[in-house]
């Protein structure tokens, strides 16, 4: 199974085998730009041409899953608006966590909501503005409900997620590069789709962008529970939108989980794979590690902790599809270093390996390995 997921995500292409940073197919679902390496280590390790030092044109950036921020194609954008929409209002309140509660103590629906501060978005963005001064101009367009105390700020402002995932259905996107980040107006967004948010009874269809297949298809085999967690979405919404054509498939120590019935032969295959493995540096929130099945990326349930603390993840050493250890980048007047934790005894290829990635992380972010 993780075999599988290195190839069917990519992580097994060469340097430079992607024809452009376009031609990597988790832009489908979004690359989680989050960390000093973020989105575009993640295209680089599954051979795209790209540095740290500059954002392709063709790519955009804005919040969606989770309200983090992913990268996508951007004349997909349109599309990645509509695929991301609620599947239902519980959906649309489970999204928004803790704005959920005073916006239905107030009688407002949070799909509703959600339309409601995109409107209101797209109408105070005339212009590129960061974070910040987005959120002063939202909390005096914006009543009670929608708005709460910070202690931490010691301001009244809007909640996080409605901010964060109103924003595409704006029709706006992130500049990259910037912090605190700057939102402007996506170039060539169809005005007609600003804040629609809500899906009629038979508005299921998301084409090659629904999100149920991509996870399936990506991070698979999986279980209804496992895409629902992945999406943040309700059981009961990612059940209703279950794919007709999976294969069940038994998985030592788990129980059944689903695969799309087109990828069971490339499972199949992947059992059977020659040749050298795959080494790769991936990042702490690369698409591999963000399976909900933690048991089966790291049996050792003693070492999650070491992976996914609550703060300063690092990233993962990969040996074909296993987590051999884990990396964290030292940088020093212009010189890369990494400090390297084997979780197993490393031999000889996989130490050559793992200096040629070395080299490689370095070369992206313009520094030279130390």
């Amino acid at each position: 199974m993780l075999r599988h997921r290195v190839r069917v995500q990519q992580l097994d292409r060469a340097p430079g085998a992607a024809r452009a940073p376009t031609d990597v197919v988790t832009l489908d679902l979004g690359v989680q730009d989050t960390g000093p390496d973020g989105s575009l280590w993640a295209l680089a390790v599954r051979g795209a041409d790209v540095t740290s030092q500059h954002w392709p044109d063709d790519l955009a950036l804005a919040w969606t899953l989770r309200g983090a921020p992913h990268a996508y194609r951007r004349h997909d954008l349109p599309a990645v608006q509509r695929a991301v929409r609620p599947y239902s209002d519980a959906d649309a309140g489970k999204r928004l966590l803790n704005a959920t509660t005073p916006l239905r103590a107030a009688g407002i629906d949070p799909t509703d909501a959600l339309a409601h501060v995109a409107r209101t978005m797209r109408r105070v963005v005339t212009h590129p503005l960061d974070k910040g001064s987005l959120s002063t101009r939202m909390t005096a367009e914006l009543t009670e409900p929608y708005l709460r105390w910070c202690g931490p700020c010691h301001a009244t402002h809007m909640y996080e997620m409605p901010f964060r995932l109103a924003a595409l259905h704006a029709g706006l996107e992130l500049e990259p590069g910037t912090s605190p980040p700057v939102v402007r107006r996506a170039p060539g967004f169809p005005t007609a789709q600003v804040a629609v948010v809500a899906r009629s009874d038979d508005d299921r269809d998301d084409g090659p962008f629904d999100l149920v297949r991509l996870v399936l298809h990506l991070l698979g085999p999986l279980t209804p529970k496992q895409v629902a967690s992945f999406l943040d979405a309700p059981v009961k919404d990612v059940a209703a939108r279950w794919p007709a054509d999976v294969v069940p498939v038994a998985v030592a120590d788990v129980g059944t989980a689903d695969l799309l019935a087109d990828d069971v032969e490339a499972l199949d295959a992947a059992a059977d794979a020659d040749g050298p493995p795959a080494v790769r540096l991936v990042g702490p929130y690369d698409l591999f590690l963000q399976a909900r099945d933690r048991t089966l990326l790291v049996p050792d349930a003693a070492r999650h902790k070491a992976l996914w603390p609550v703060l300063g993840r690092p990233g993962a050493v990969l040996v074909d599809g296993e987590v051999a250890g884990t990396w964290r980048p030292r940088a020093t007047g212009g010189r890369l270093a990494l400090e390297l934790d084997e979780w197993v005894p490393w031999d000889a290829a996989t130490r050559r390996a793992v200096a040629a990635e070395h080299e490689r992380l370095a070369a992206f972010r313009g520094a030279a390995p130390a």
